[in-house]
Formats: structure tokens, sequence, C-alpha cells
């Protein structure tokens, strides 16, 4: 049951999104938040987002990597099939993530606002984040197979500030980080079933 209520609200935040990525103001909610942002944009913030941007795929492969690793080592089947688990997590959301993005196809906040300024330019899809639901795939999938403080609050905080960054980065609008969060834990919380 829990599997199905978050597939539904990831269906119904992606399709939300889908009518605001549709919407065509001069000025919406979401560039004002990008805006304000931008404001307090200082060099050691800049630099300190993006190494977090940076660093997320690299992150991805790491955590079932090294899951994997140590439970070969220790002959831990549970930490195996965990590594599958967060690796799985991840490898969907990354799917319906592209797929997403070709459906909606909401252009770049630097390139629909040419007066805002981004720190980065990227290719590609705004809507949803994938750098967002690829970490909070990551970190739900994660904090499910090990619901341990010390698990759950360093994961969710990295899956926010990677999501954060996007927006200081200026490559991603909020709703594209929202979708991009409840994509990425639902995805953790459908595939539930594969955790030990």
């Amino acid at each position: 049951m829990k599997r199905v209520v978050f597939i539904l609200i990831s269906w119904v935040t992606c399709i939300t999104g889908t009518v605001i990525a549709q919407e065509k103001p001069a000025s919406t909610l979401d560039i004002r938040i990008l805006e304000s942002i931008a404001e307090t944009r200082t060099e050691p913030q800049t630099q300190t987002f993006k190494v977090l941007s940076d660093i997320n795929n690299y992150v991805q492969v790491a955590v079932p990597v090294g899951l994997l690793v140590v439970g070969a080592i220790n002959n831990d089947k549970a930490m195996r099939q965990n590594a599958l688990y967060v690796a799985s997590s991840t490898a969907v959301t990354a799917l319906v993530n592209v797929g997403i993005k070709h459906l909606v196809k909401r252009s770049r906040p630097f390139k629909k606002y040419p007066n805002f300024i981004s720190v980065r330019t990227a290719s590609g899809y705004s809507f949803p984040s994938g750098h967002t639901s690829s970490a909070f795939a990551t970190a739900s999938s994660l904090s499910r197979a090990y619901p341990k403080w010390y698990v759950v609050a360093p994961s969710l905080l990295w899956a926010g500030s990677v999501g954060y960054s996007r927006m200081y980065l200026g490559v991603h609008y909020p709703t594209d980080v929202l979708a991009g969060a409840v994509l990425g834990a639902g995805s953790a919380f459908a595939l539930d079933g594969l955790k030990k």
C-alpha cells in the first residue's frame, strides 16, 4: 500500500510540475525565488555548491559500490542485497527522470529568462532535476535500508544540499528540485521490496 501511495504522489507531483512548467507569465514564483537566491551568492558559497553539484554523480555510484564491497568482504548477504536496492532505486529514478524531461521539455531558467544570471549553464531540459532525483533516490533508499539517525540525517542533508545547489547555480527552478526530490524518494519507496 505504501508503494502505491508514493508512486501516486510522485506522479501527481510530476503532473503538477508539468502544468507549472507550461506557465507563460513573465515572472513566476519559481524565477522570483531563483532571483532571491542569486542575490545572496558569495564566492565561498559558490565554490561549495559547485563541488556539491559536481560530486553528486560519484556519490550515486560510490554508495552502492561501497555497500557491495563491504558486504562481500564481510560475507553479509543483507548488505549486498541493500547495495542492489540502492542502485536500483537510483537507476529507476534516472530512467523515469529522462522520460519526464523529454515529455515536459521545460527550458532552463537562464534560457527562458535571459536577464537571469546563472553561475553555470547546463544542456538538456530542466524539469525535473536529475541531480536532485538521484540524490534523493540514494538518500531515501539508504535511509530505508539502514533507518538509524546517523544514516538518515546525513543522507537527507546531502540530498537537500544537492537540490539547493542546483537552484543556487541557476540551472533548475524550485519546482524542478521539488519534483526531483519526490521522484527520487518515491522510487526508493516503490522498490522497498528489494531491501533486506
